[in-house]
């Protein structure tokens, strides 16, 4: 049996603070006793009868909607260790001041002594009872927030992947008619990035190494179609190499530099894909110096609008796509957090 002892601490803790609002109500009642009275019984009782439930309950089946028991152990064990942590706590605090309660005339109080550990016996428990329960659910609700996203993502891949692949086919009828060597040669690109694709498609997330060879591959099988007129380079740090992101991440972005910077311009250009750390972010940057954002509308394009999208999916927020001001070109930043 594992157990865990910042729980147990802290419903220890919290036990502590309802038994002295419980003293605190009691010498409210009896101001003409001292205040240390209430408080060391409050004290002794409300610890022994924690300790009989908390670690009690784990010697019965629990329930799988609050770890408590169930059946009529739910309702023997409150019962049991009220009962039992009444007399021993009466006991210690007995020992606490000398004396005895169980003897005239300390006898008398002993009714009342009763009806308030009982009463405030059951109030903790129905409290510690329900607490379970409310995170209980709490895991439930953030367990099945988890499973939409990534649906939501998986769902995402699947209208990404069928957009990539009508490009890359686009570009390779037209290099048909012009040109059947490179085509050729082309063809046997596209083979192997629809390979490499159809694995990465089998996970949501995959390493940054992965997807920065992928977008070698694609921009190798693009400069066969563009010629000299495309230029590119990739930085990867070999510290961030195997940092976990999103398959197809930066393929948007990327397609976006060519079609939107790089080919409405006669020269083309350079496309530059950098990736960092920025203290417990990693930051990705794919910048161009193509047309820019007056040449194409780039900012609500379907590309962009999945990364938005997917970024909002797997990091709940945490993640964001930016647009970076520079004086030629675009530059986009992707800025999410580092995995430990």
């Amino acid at each position: 049996m594992k157990i865990d002892w910042l729980s147990k601490l802290t419903n220890f803790l919290q036990t502590m603070a309802f038994c002295l609002a419980v003293s605190a109500i009691q010498f409210a009642i009896q101001p003409e006793r001292t205040y240390e009275l209430p408080l060391v019984y409050s004290i002794c009782i409300g610890t022994f009868i924690w300790a009989f439930i908390d670690f009690g309950r784990h010697l019965f089946t629990g329930t799988s909607d609050s770890g408590w028991p169930a059946g009529p152990a739910a309702v023997l064990l409150p019962m049991g260790a009220i009962t039992g942590g009444f007399i021993l706590g009466t006991l210690a605090g007995d020992a606490w001041f000398g004396w005895s309660s169980w003897g005239r005339p300390a006898r008398a109080q002993l009714p009342v002594s009763i009806i308030i550990t009982g009463i405030a016996g059951i109030v903790a428990t129905y409290y510690f009872f329900s607490r379970s329960k409310a995170e209980y659910l709490a895991r439930k609700m953030s367990e099945a927030r988890r499973q939409a996203s990534e649906a939501k993502l998986k769902l995402l891949e699947t209208q990404l992947e069928p957009h990539m692949l009508f490009n890359t086919l686009a570009n390779l009828r037209v290099l048909i008619g012009s040109d059947t060597a490179r085509a050729q040669q082309m063809l046997d690109h596209v083979i192997a990035y629809l390979r490499a694709t159809l694995n990465a498609s089998r996970t949501s997330k995959h390493p940054l190494q992965a997807e920065f060879d992928r977008l070698r591959d694609y921009l190798e099988l693009m400069a066969i179609r563009m010629g000299p007129r495309l230029r590119f380079r990739l930085e990867l740090p070999d510290a961030l190499a195997r940092q976990s992101v999103p398959a197809l991440l930066l393929q948007p972005l990327v397609e976006n530099a060519i079609r939107h910077g790089l080919e409405p311009q006669v020269a083309g250009g350079q496309i530059d894909i950098r990736a960092a750390r920025d203290g417990r972010h990693l930051v990705l940057d794919v910048c161009d110096t193509g047309v820019g954002m007056s040449g194409a509308s780039q900012g609500d394009g379907f590309g962009l609008t999945q990364v938005r999208e997917r970024l909002a999916s797997a990091f709940d927020g945490q993640a964001a796509l930016v647009l970076v001001p520079v004086p030629h070109g675009t530059h986009f930043r992707i800025t999410l957090p580092l995995e430990a």
